[in-house]
């Protein structure tokens, strides 16, 4: 008879989820280290180069691959056989006690995200709990769980349909993919959940996502059911649409396509589709009741060795820099900022905005400055600031047009695409908007040389925080003429792939 007990189910929870804050799966490593030396768009093989150099710099360092470090999703199949030992918890209090340990090891401190009352206060836990559970009950006597850690800028971007029986998923897929932007941080994989009914098409779409990537085992053995020609038809005309990484027009957006799919009504075709971005953190173990689980560490010999060419860079210096300047870039340059900047995200900017329209006067002098989107992880030992990464720049984008006007800044840097509004702000007000790598946290965390937080310090990793860095590496994604280079690029590799035509 198999006991779990108490201090292993904890234990093998809370080493689960450090070991996938800094361990990427080998599968999804050797995917994009393949698609980066496929990949012919500069722009996209540059910001893989900078996933894969920041994911062995996270191996190496024991450190988040991502300043979000997620909300924590457990699928859990329990032996009917099995017998407890919990010291008085249910098994969820169990599971969210290891969440709790893992995130507040000091030894690799992960960002708390997780609000109590969504609709209401949002007020942080501290601890990044609860984990969001699912359970079924099967045959045998072990416990048999995968732990993820899924970020919000891709979860975000879920997507779900009640199409028609006659309606084509891959039409309905080709359509939507466009419509989520960057903000989901490709190259990364899409998990679609086909049958059911709404609830369960989601849930098979985000257990898909936890099965490793073999899109190219398929191709070369070919399909032997619908679901894998679904799979190999999307994956082609996904890539099809040029999007690229990081949504800089390529020839990878997804290293895989993950269908599940369960028996519908008649009347009914459910389907959802859920991104995994490029910190796709998850592992799987068993528990058997001869003690905690044991994880797989990989060699860093596991990782190709690569440095980030900086040569075509222009080097900004942000406590000099002029509108005249800032005239010059165009969309796509590569810049490598060294200065002063601050920091602001959702909380921050709201909280500025209701200060002006009651005429307040901000703690902080913003005129000619720059505001990164970021909410920094704490740092550990001798760091000055932990993984920080942009978060979802177009959140920002209903703020921005009265920020740019009250406060006088030169620009913002942050993940991804701006949405119409956001661009008409820039425009407006002859600003720049500049894109960091989303999945290179703790790469952009080693430009950064002084951190302290100036304003708003009741907002925790919301605070505003000064930055002074010393060769940033950004791109150039909104100009002062409102030319965005995620409107143009995709498009531009679309068409150079020559597969979907494209429509103006």
């Amino acid at each position: 008879m198999t006991v779990i007990k108490h201090d292993d189910l904890i234990q093998s929870v809370a080493d689960a989820l450090q070991f996938i804050s800094y361990y990427h799966p080998l599968d999804f490593i050797q995917a994009v280290n393949a698609a980066y030396e496929r990949e012919e768009s500069q722009a996209a093989k540059d910001a893989m180069a900078q996933i894969l150099i920041n994911s062995r710099l996270c191996a190496e360092g024991h450190r988040p691959i991502c300043q979000d470090t997620g909300i924590v999703t457990i699928f859990v199949k329990v032996g009917m056989e099995v017998r407890w030992d919990l010291g008085g918890l249910s098994l969820d209090d169990a599971i969210n006690e290891g969440v709790r340990r893992a995130y507040l090891n000091p030894d690799n401190i992960l960002r708390a995200s997780i609000l109590r009352d969504p609709a209401g206060k949002r007020q942080n836990t501290k601890d990044n709990t609860p984990a969001v559970i699912h359970y079924s009950i099967v045959p045998g006597d072990k416990l048999d769980i995968t732990v993820a850690a899924k970020g919000g800028g891709s979860e975000n971007k879920s997507k779900m349909v009640m199409l028609n029986p006659s309606d084509s998923i891959v039409d309905w897929v080709l359509k939507t993919v466009p419509t989520m932007g960057a903000g989901w941080c490709p190259p990364g994989m899409l998990g679609i959940g086909i049958g059911g009914t709404a609830e369960k098409a989601a849930l098979l779409a985000k257990e898909s996502l936890m099965d490793p990537i073999d899109i190219h085992e398929l191709i070369a053995r070919g399909p032997q059911n619908r679901v894998e020609e679904l799979r190999l038809e999307l994956f082609e005309k996904v890539n099809a649409l040029g999007i690229g990484a990081q949504g800089l027009g390529g020839l990878t957006t997804v290293l895989d396509v993950k269908i599940l799919d369960y028996p519908t009504h008649a009347a009914s075709l459910p389907v959802a589709m859920i991104p995994n971005c490029a910190a796709t953190r998850h592992v799987h173990f068993v528990l058997d009741g001869s003690g905690a689980a044991e994880m797989p560490v990989p060699k860093l010999e596991d990782w190709p060795k690569l440095t980030f060419d900086a040569s075509k860079s222009k080097r900004v210096n942000l406590d000099t820099v002029t509108p005249a300047e800032i005239a010059e870039w165009q969309p796509g340059d590569t810049l490598l900022l060294t200065g002063t900047m601050y920091t602001g995200r959702d909380a921050a900017h709201k909280r500025m905005v209701e200060m002006f329209a009651k005429g307040e006067k901000l703690p902080i002098d913003l005129k000619g400055k720059f505001i990164y989107y970021v909410g920094p992880v704490d740092p550990v030992r001798d760091e000055v600031v932990g993984p920080a990464g942009p978060t979802t720049s177009t959140r920002m984008d209903k703020f921005t047009d009265t920020v740019l006007a009250e406060t006088g800044l030169y620009g913002m840097i942050g993940k991804a695409e701006r949405g119409a509004s956001g661009i008409a702000a820039i425009k407006k007000h002859k600003a720049a908007y500049l894109m960091a790598v989303g999945g290179a946290a703790y790469l952009v965390s080693k430009a950064i040389r002084h951190s302290r937080v100036v304003a708003f310090e009741d907002l925790g990793m919301e605070a505003i925080y000064e930055f002074v860095v010393e060769d940033m590496p950004v791109s150039v994604a909104v100009d002062v003429q409102g030319n965005s280079v995620h409107e143009t690029a995709p498009k531009i590799w679309q068409a150079k792939i020559g597969k979907i035509p494209v429509t103006q």
